[in-house]
């Protein structure tokens, strides 16, 4: 019955209303503060939204949870889990969604609802977004190091590091690597500015050689999802803009919103942008027309 309450836009829900500068298909509010990471779940059919709430990004006031809402934008549990700070990017393998929450990897059995471990990871500074592969790995960028974190045979350790990663945020395992969110360079951890903007990045999981997707430095890297054609669809927190990568690492400008274009969620082959407005205390979800 959840699953099906959860893919009932799938069959025809869609409707579009004019907004921003692509078209609206729904909008949600109610029940949302400072929301950060939008996951959607293939094998339960639900959305998870992670939302920091009053204490920032940094604060260890134990405020912070996920939400879970059907793909029509509707609210199945506002506090579906409660009792993290800020957590912040999600990501599921075999019936566990994972969740960076400040210095700590979380697991969530998503049958229940109940969180299964915490695990601190050591020296970190920043835990921003997760991705896991198909062997079950879990990597985690600490964004303010610029390292990712792999969790593997149970065990946390450094899988990378170094100014080639461009102070990593976003992250996505696709096609043999690790696709990096490049921030910028030389990161000031006392504002999150930089030197330079980031560039999409991909780290080979065999070799861990770093290449770069886009030629340009194209902003301070977020959100990273597949757009079903060979590119990427990108969120830039700081400058509120959604951007499109074709597949020869050209980006253009699909949203220009103000600050705070979180980490998205890309419904395909419907072609939804879904997307967390952090400051705004808001989701949309956009219709995407990919050229």
């Amino acid at each position: 019955m959840l699953r099906s309450i959860c893919l009932l836009a799938l069959l025809g829900l869609f409707s579009s209303a004019q907004g921003d500068d692509l078209p609206v298909v729904w909008r949600i509010t109610e029940g949302i503060s400072a929301p950060e990471s939008i996951y959607f779940d293939k094998d339960s059919g639900c959305l998870f939204l992670s939302q920091i709430r009053e204490g920032g990004g940094k604060a260890k006031d134990g405020d912070g949870g996920i939400s879970k809402l059907s793909v029509d934008g509707k609210m199945v549990d506002e506090n579906w889990v409660t009792g993290l700070n800020a957590p912040k990017g999600l990501r599921s393998h075999d019936g566990t969604l994972w969740v960076s929450d400040i210095d700590q990897l979380v697991s969530v059995d998503i049958a229940t609802g109940k969180i299964t471990r915490r695990l601190d990871v050591p020296n970190a500074v920043f835990l921003n977004d997760v991705a896991c592969g198909p062997d079950g790995s879990v990597y985690v960028s600490d964004m303010a190091a610029g390292k990712i974190i792999r969790f593997k045979d149970e065990k946390l350790s450094v899988f990378a590091e170094g100014p080639e990663l461009q102070n990593p945020n976003g992250l996505l395992v696709h096609d043999g690597g690790l696709l990096l969110g490049g921030w910028g360079t030389e990161f000031n951890p006392a504002d999150f500015s930089t030197k330079e903007t980031g560039q999409l990045l991909r780290l080979d999981l065999k070799t861990k050689k770093v290449t770069v997707v886009t030629p340009e430095r194209i902003g301070h890297i977020d959100g990273i999802e597949i757009d079903g054609k060979g590119g990427y669809v990108l969120s830039d927190w700081p400058n509120g803009k959604v951007m499109h990568v074709n597949p020869k690492g050209e980006a253009t400008t699909l949203l220009s919103l103000p600050k705070g274009t979180a980490d998205i969620a890309v419904l395909l082959p419907q072609g939804i942008l879904l997307l967390p407005e952090m400051l705004e205390n808001r989701l949309t979800a956009y219709q995407l027309d990919l050229k």
